[in-house]
């Protein structure tokens, strides 16, 4: 009997065993990794300074337009170069559970229906724990007010004891930094006032879909119209074109967006406006004026100059802030001179492949503008560049830096954080998971030789030699592959080649050799290469 029972605690044991929730896959040689995201990549909550009371204020579906306006509509202090909340009683603070990512992963967790339009790292978070990163030892986020500017005292304070923290938790081992977006000025920014920190506890710094030169065509219609931060329907629940505008207009970090006005631009972007002005002849008549970016403020000053807002029954003024391109002036300043210091190894991956508004035009010959002030009414138009659909190729590149590589990938701005080739790019740069020698991160694809079989045989005078050689390329299916190498049939070449000497006592040999190339098949490329080669001596 006693048997018996051991047999069924035994067979209930195994049984647990089997229905046990698998542990994660956890790497501890692994270096840790601090993740940075860009303008409105971060939770925002508002902490009620009387009673204490703390709300989701950024991201939120119910009540979200009034939340906003009155939680998160801000003045900026050119004493302190801050932007302070309407409301006294109100301070915004980034939540730091799970160790920071909680603030980056999803940015309204209480969504389902919609839920990818704010998702923000989620992706490549759930990525890096499959090759072995752990939340709280090698995996970390830093969230910040996107508010303000990228230079901010406070967030470059809160940034230096984030880096010392990560250090300490992951047992003195440098970070790889990998910032999103704006995240890169703010990188940048404290590289160049903080060299010292970044050296001591940075090993890589990767920036991904960087602004290093402004994003022009987006901000520029950003001032003057506002913006949405997600599209389609699921904007109908969020802030308001309008309420986000302005937001913005008292946000320093979105004017240290503005195109680099001493940037050497392969392609200058432009304000274009139709206006209607009155001839020599005392006639109406419609031009094209255009505007370089040093030469847009007074633009917008005009067309802002009347702009302002109801808070609580307070009629305030909210114009195009000279006071912030004050500021904003210093923080160019910082970035032009930043420089990656010794010891650490920079990466730059941007997005390529999509319509990127660059320059933009408001109002037409048949429509022109008749007051400045009515840009604001008007649809922008936009002339395009090669980009990530926000940032021009062109600016994401230019970071003016030593970098170790700059990898362009096709993908949307946001939507880059979730692109496979990231991810296989940035477990190569990681060294996570097992290193593969073969992996080319610009052109994406790996080589792995599967076969190789070689015989020579000599015999009265007669050499021959047969090679066969078999490779794998595995990438990413691809709907555009020449059709040749995508069809259903393996495509079969033939190389022939001879060599004779001239005279009787040389050597004379030739060499057959037959190239196979298989169909591509769950992203994998069977190829195969046949040769013989004859030498007959004279």
């Amino acid at each position: 009997m006693a048997m018996l029972l051991e047999d069924i605690v035994q067979s209930v044991e195994m049984w647990l065993k089997l229905i046990k929730k698998p542990q994660p896959y956890v790497d501890p040689n692994l270096d840790p990794v601090l993740l940075v995201p860009g303008i409105a990549g971060s939770i925002l909550n508002a902490v009620d300074d009387q009673n204490g009371k703390e709300e989701r204020v950024w991201v939120r579906i119910l009540g979200a337009d009034y939340k906003f306006r009155t939680k998160l509509w801000s003045r900026f202090d050119p004493s302190t170069g801050k932007t302070e909340s309407l409301d006294p009683n109100t301070t915004i603070r980034v939540p730091e559970e799970r160790y920071g990512l909680g603030a980056i992963d999803v940015l309204d967790p209480d969504m389902i229906v919609g839920r990818d339009c704010v998702c923000y790292f989620h992706d490549m978070i759930v990525e890096m724990l499959k090759w072995g990163f752990q939340e709280g030892k090698t995996l970390f986020g830093f969230g910040y007010d996107f508010r303000q500017s990228n230079r901010l005292q406070e967030t470059m304070d809160r940034l230096a004891a984030k880096l010392e923290s990560v250090y300490e938790a992951s047992g003195g081992k440098k970070i790889n930094v990998i910032s999103h977006s704006m995240g890169g000025l703010l990188v940048k920014c404290f590289m160049g006032l903080h060299s010292d920190v970044f050296q001591k506890y940075v090993k890589n710094w990767i920036a991904i879909a960087a602004p290093f030169r402004g994003a022009p065509g987006y901000i520029a219609s950003t001032f003057l119209n506002g913006m949405s931060f997600v599209d389609g329907w699921e904007q109908n629940f969020f802030i308001s074109r309008w309420s986000m505008h302005q937001l913005l207009i008292e946000c320093p970090s979105i004017y240290e967006l503005m195109a680099c006005p001493h940037f050497h631009w392969q392609h200058i972007p432009l304000l274009e406006i139709w206006r209607e002005k009155e001839g020599c002849d005392g006639y109406p008549r419609t031009i094209l004026e255009s505007y370089r970016p040093g030469n847009c403020i007074d633009i917008f000053k005009e067309a802002l100059s009347g702009n302002t807002v109801d808070y609580n029954g307070e009629m305030i003024p909210l114009p195009f802030n000279l006071e912030i391109l004050k500021w904003v002036k210093e923080t160019q300043k910082v970035l032009s001179h930043a420089k990656v210091p010794s010891g650490v190894k920079f990466y730059n991956i941007y997005g390529i492949n999509l319509e990127t508004p660059h320059s933009v035009c408001y109002g037409s010959e048949e429509a022109p503008v008749t007051n400045i002030q009515d840009l604001r009414f008007f649809q922008p138009k936009y002339i395009c560049v090669d980009g990530d659909g926000t940032v021009p190729a062109e600016s994401a590149k230019a970071d003016g830096l030593h970098a170790e590589a700059r990898v362009a990938v096709p993908g949307e701005h946001r939507g880059i954080l979730c692109e496979p080739h990231v991810f296989r790019i940035l477990k190569h740069w990681l060294r996570a998971g097992e290193p593969d020698p073969f992996y080319n991160p610009i052109n994406d694809y790996v080589i792995l030789p599967t076969a190789f079989e070689m015989e020579s045989h000599h015999e009265k005078g007669l050499q021959v030699t047969s090679l066969k050689e078999e490779w794998e390329i595995v990438t990413i299916d691809q709907d555009d592959l020449d059709d040749t190498v995508s069809s259903r049939k393996p495509l079969v070449s033939s190389i022939s080649v001879s060599q004779g000497g001239s005279n009787k006592h040389s050597l004379r040999s030739e060499a057959h050799a037959t190239v196979i190339v298989h169909p591509q098949n769950e992203g994998k490329q069977h190829v195969e290469l046949n040769a013989i080669s004859v030498s007959v001596d004279a």
